[in-house]
């Protein structure tokens, strides 16, 4: 009787103490998972960041072997969009948008919301460096071509604002009035102009940045969403319900060309050396690619990426082309000579926004 007691007991007390760690570990867990994202990281390796708009987070893809290497929280902040880097490769600049934008930019609809910011993250630790809040819906940010300053677009559905911030002290420098609902801000290649997508308004404002002064206003199709950069001397502004993409000359402000692409663009992206203009296609999950032809752009073929294909980024020797898709929650990776698909990254939920540091 004593001996079965004796055993009877020590079960028992094993029992009660193997549960108590269990509980312990998982009361824990929370803690454990606040001190990690309070701690430096080491991301000194060639990078993809990577904004997952319903993650609500970064994620960083060690671009030599293509694995998921880090992960940056953004302090509970809710449906990050797109991404920018300084000129200098150190900063980060991501819009919190309060929205969801995936399904389109003409989101309308934000009495009363809040959380409106721009977060600037340091892209070698990932720590947060700069909360910039805001009364409106920030789409973007942008560094200009010396990173001095950090250009954020403000929506507004009767007067939007472009706000230029002094990146060394933080103050608001400029704030300069264009159209209405607008969404992305951006640079040309060569950084002479900034361009303003009025997705309401269906136009472009173009600004000067050294005086800050809208320089001319150009119509485009409807909802005009970004002028993204190309290194041929235009902007190339994705057109979400007209279904097209409007060519701007830099230089003379003038609309070179309207493509009509049959789908609803999610982005434009120009690859230099190939001097093929690559087309994202969110409703059939893929990337179109063009040639110019006798001065027009002429369909040349097709990549089929994943579900909700969106941003597009090109690594710096041009051999590879890297692509968000959003309702897929992965990164196609492509070889841009071959236009094929040769791996595939599992992120976080509803990606959007990627850029590269070598």
């Amino acid at each position: 009787m004593i001996h079965r007691t004796f055993k009877l007991t020590l079960t028992v007390a094993l029992l009660l103490t193997f549960t108590a760690c269990n509980l312990h570990t998982e009361a824990d867990m929370d803690g454990m998972e606040e001190d990690m994202d309070g701690m430096d990281l080491n991301i000194d390796y060639p990078a993809a960041f990577v904004v997952n708009g319903e993650s609500n987070d970064v994620d960083v893809i060690n671009l030599n072997d293509l694995t998921h290497k880090d992960h940056i929280s953004l302090n509970g902040a809710k449906f990050p969009h797109h991404i920018n880097m300084s000129p200098d490769k150190t900063k980060l600049a991501v819009a919190i948008t309060s929205t969801d934008l995936s399904g389109g930019h003409d989101a309308g609809g934000m009495d009363g919301m809040e959380g409106f910011r721009v977060i600037v993250l340091n892209s070698y630790i990932g720590k947060i460096e700069k909360e910039i809040m805001l009364p409106k819906m920030p789409h973007n940010a942008a560094f200009n071509a010396d990173g001095s300053e950090l250009w954020i677009a403000q929506e507004d559905e009767v007067k939007s604002q472009v706000l230029v911030y002094n990146t060394g002290n933080w103050t608001l420098k400029n704030t300069i009035s264009v159209g209405k609902g607008l969404s992305e801000v951006t640079f040309s290649t060569d950084g002479s102009k900034v361009f303003a997508s009025n997705t309401t308004d269906a136009t472009v404002s173009i600004i000067n940045p050294g005086t800050k002064m809208v320089m001319g206003t150009v119509p485009v199709g409807k909802d005009p969403v970004g002028a993204w950069p190309a290194a041929n001397g235009h902007v190339y502004v994705d057109n979400e319900t007209d279904q097209t993409v409007t060519e701007i000359n830099v230089a003379t402000g003038a609309v070179t060309e309207t493509i009509n692409l049959g789908f609803k663009p999610g982005y434009v992206a120009y690859h230099p050396s190939s001097q093929e203009l690559w087309v994202s296609d969110a409703t059939n999950g893929r990337v179109l690619f063009y040639k110019e032809e006798n001065s027009l752009w002429v369909l040349k073929g097709n990549i089929m990426t994943g579900a909700d294909a969106h941003a597009i980024a090109f690594s710096p020797d041009g051999s590879t082309a890297y692509v968000t898709n959003q309702g897929a929650g992965t990164v196609s990776v492509i070889n841009v000579s071959e236009h094929r698909v040769r791996s595939t990254v599992s992120v976080g939920k509803k990606p959007n926004g990627i850029v590269l540091r070598p």
